[in-house]
């Protein structure tokens, strides 16, 4: 198993993610594109805490669904979160750079993208908790 202390940096990171984007929404910016893209980070970083924490195949990559096989190899019930991470994994992208199929994000894409990163946030806290972090 991995170093406590660095499983906390992890999940630090992803919290940050996570409470930036909540504020933000709270706050009523109407910056969608760039709420969204923080949920999928905290998602993203969430996932590569438990990879992390159990000495997992650690691959610098983005692509929630590939993090999620990852992690489906100590832990199958992973496969539940599918949805919710192909739901996040459009926000990568989309909302970083200017493309020419421009897509306009609205709050209710935000609030969905909070309810989807909040699924893997709980599901994998849930599952590390034996790191008391």
């Amino acid at each position: 198993m991995a170093d406590r202390e660095f499983v906390q940096k992890w999940i630090e990171k992803a919290k940050q993610d996570f409470d930036y984007a909540s504020l933000s929404l709270d706050e009523e910016f109407e910056y969608f594109p760039q709420i969204c893209w923080h949920f999928q980070q905290a998602a993203e970083k969430y996932l590569k805490t438990y990879i992390v924490a159990y000495d997992l195949e650690f691959r610098k990559i983005y692509d929630l669904a590939a993090l999620i096989n990852i992690c489906g190899k100590k832990d199958p019930t992973f496969n539940l979160l599918l949805e919710s991470c192909k739901h996040l994994q459009r926000y990568y992208i989309e909302t970083r750079y200017p493309v020419v199929w421009e897509i306009k994000w609205k709050r209710e894409d935000a609030i969905n993208a909070k309810e989807a990163a909040k699924e893997i946030t709980d599901f994998v806290k849930e599952r590390i908790a034996l790191f008391n972090v």
